[in-house]
């Protein structure tokens, strides 16, 4: 029996697998491209190391991609074969990521909620729970988490600057900017090629409308970021957004190409149709059209994305990116049957998100269709109601902020002054530059004058 490094029991005698396992966990927050190689290795040592086939399984549920069942399914079995002589802890997780893949994430919420009541300093579980929270908007949920496990936490136990990134996120995204930037800020000061930090000053620097200086901030990490995995390319994203609200529209489009949607690139190679790189994408091609630019034919391929994952709904935020994509190139069948089969999901009385899928997915992915077609009316009736369960699609504050700009736009097109009038006096209220200044707003806002 091995202990991790906040002294938690492990089921191996392998003193290699459980340093690995370590690593592994603390690389999976900081994402570092190298994490599933040390979980690999990490079996190596002991291949019937129960928190590794764990790890293993959940970093391939976190990927959202369909094409990894048949490998989830082999961790969990062997996960399962060793479950007997596991601790109770283990046993936990190995009953989590069955219930995960069964599509019962009501039920994991519960395991992981039961696990770090008992054991506040698992900081797998602290982290897997928090991050599929926050991909269903469940941010009250993240941020009294967080909260509730702090206590248990202090800067002498190994990652702590991990939790803290935890913690700074969940207080970002529920509107303390001050109390997560000083916690990210010490997290970044013990370990700056922690991505994680680096993606959480991002939120806080745009949710401040600090462009500048969150233009200059992600400038100066850029050399760190070749040890990273595919969040690299959403703080190029990010990056871009304050570029955006600068003017600076050529660096943009330059870094879509280069940095953001580089098709040549290392990472895009290996998981060509990664969720976040595909909505990084869509959503910035989206906004620079809005802009007026002409962004060629880049919506091609991501449209040949869209419609490889037709019915796919592991993250909820994905579908109406990838509608996105096929209403910009005109694909109106496959926009069709992407619908089609999101109803049909709608109308599963097994799925626990059926409602989700029905009441915000169906009409979000309906808006975006209908925002190509010039039916701006329609999607005000479908957005406007829909403003405070669009965050049930799960994501950040910054990429729902996508859905807000459409409902504007069109709302500004279909002579919707009340609607515009009430988003702008939202937006003035919340940030402290004035809608004039920030790239998807400044339209709407002289519109009004």
């Amino acid at each position: 029996m091995q202990r991790d490094a906040r002294g938690l029991q492990l089921s191996t005698d392998s003193a290699a697998a459980a340093a690995l396992f370590d690593r592994a966990v603390e690389h999976f927050l900081k994402y570092h491209r190298d994490t599933m190689n040390l979980v690999s290795q990490a079996l190596v040592a002991d291949p019937g190391f129960v928190m590794g086939h764990c790890i293993s399984g959940y970093l391939m549920m976190a990927g959202a991609n369909p094409a990894h069942r048949p490998a989830i399914a082999r961790s969990l079995a062997a996960a399962e074969a060793g479950s007997a002589v596991a601790t109770r802890r283990e046993q936990r997780h190995v009953a989590a990521l069955s219930a995960w893949t069964r599509g019962a994430l009501g039920e994991a919420f519960a395991v992981w909620r039961d696990l770090l009541d008992d054991d506040p300093t698992d900081l797998l579980a602290a982290r897997i729970s928090d991050t599929t929270h926050f991909r269903f908007g469940h941010t009250k949920t993240v941020l009294e988490q967080a909260d509730r496990l702090a206590p248990s936490w202090s800067p002498d136990l190994r990652g702590y600057d991990c939790f803290q990134s935890v913690w700074a996120f969940a207080h970002e995204e529920a509107g303390d900017t001050a109390g997560a930037e000083r916690a990210i800020d010490a997290a970044y000061e013990r370990d700056p090629e922690n991505f994680f930090a680096h993606h959480v000053k991002a939120h806080i620097l745009e949710a401040d409308s600090r462009p500048h200086q969150g233009n200059d901030w992600l400038a100066a990490q850029t050399g760190y970021w070749p040890i990273g995995n595919n969040l690299v390319h959403h703080l190029w994203w990010h990056r871009a957004l304050m570029q955006l609200d600068l003017g600076q529209h050529d660096a943009v489009l330059a870094s879509y190409d280069d940095n953001i949607r580089n098709l040549d690139a290392p990472l895009t190679k290996a998981a060509p149709d990664q969720f976040n790189d595909l909505q990084n994408a869509t959503a910035l091609l989206w906004r620079l059209e809005l802009l007026g630019l002409d962004v060629g034919a880049r919506w091609n391929e991501l449209a040949d994305k869209a419609e490889a994952r037709i019915g796919d709904t592991a993250y909820l935020l994905l579908p109406p990116h990838l509608m996105l994509a096929l209403a910009a190139t005109g694909r109106d069948a496959a926009a069709a049957g992407f619908l089609a089969a999101l109803r049909e999901q709608a109308d599963d009385p097994n799925r626990w998100d059926a409602a989700a899928i029905g009441d915000v997915v169906v009409p979000v992915c309906e808006a975006g269709l209908a925002h190509r077609r010039g039916q701006h009316g329609q999607v005000v009736s479908l957005l406007a109601p829909r403003l405070e369960q669009i965050r049930l699609l799960g994501g950040s504050n910054a990429q729902r902020d996508l859905f807000r700009q459409i409902l504007i736009d069109s709302a500004r097109q279909a002579d919707r002054r009340d609607v515009v009038a009430a988003m702008i006096a939202e937006e003035s209220a919340s940030h402290t530059v004035p809608p004039t200044q920030r790239a998807g707003y400044a339209a709407a806002a002289r519109w009004l004058m």
